[in-house]
């Protein structure tokens, strides 16, 4: 069988592009326990623990991080406030944030805390999303109160549906 010059590009094109996406990939499926602990020791005001479980203070806000590199998956997490001093209203805000601003974090209750949680597949992670999950965790930390977010972007919420008055209902002509 014999393959014409243009066949031949087209062959080569997606070989090579291909092998592109493939290379991507392997790249930035690369984060580890190892890489993690330095962008800790970048961003953090001190780091102490161990490999794969460490509490870093960044900016005077604790902060805990926990992987397991064998199922691949990793939680950055700070407590909030004791879950017995939320307010309902505090928490309906919580849960209303979770969907409208606090992105990639989400608002969360264990063992009687509210903590913010950043959770993620490990290996996927880069260096410039890990920077980036570390920051969304201080942001949502910090505006718990005010304006629950974790970024600048909020996706905004429903209006509130105005009072609609009913029309009158119109008769459908008759069939001929």
């Amino acid at each position: 069988m014999q393959i014409g010059p243009r066949n031949f590009f087209h062959l080569l094109l997606l070989s090579t592009l291909f092998l592109l996406i493939t290379a991507f990939s392997m790249v930035a499926q690369s984060m580890d326990n190892e890489k993690l602990e330095k962008i800790f020791y970048v961003v953090g005001d001190t780091v102490t623990g161990q490999n794969g479980n460490w509490q870093v203070l960044v900016r005077g806000l604790p902060m805990f991080c926990f992987t397991d590199e064998f199922n691949n998956r990793m939680r950055i997490i700070s407590p909030v406030k004791e879950i017995k001093d939320v307010t309902p209203e505090e928490m309906k805000a919580c849960m209303e944030a979770n969907f409208h601003s606090a992105l990639d974090v989400k608002y969360c209750i264990s063992e009687d805390v509210l903590w913010v949680a950043f959770i993620h597949p490990l290996r996927e992670l880069s260096k410039d999303q890990t920077v980036n999950a570390i920051s969304q965790v201080y942001n949502a930390t910090l505006t718990f109160g005010s304006s629950y977010s974790s970024t600048d972007l909020i996706f905004p919420k429903r209006q509130e549906k105005e009072e609609v008055t009913p029309k009158k209902k119109k008769k459908l002509p008759k069939k001929s």
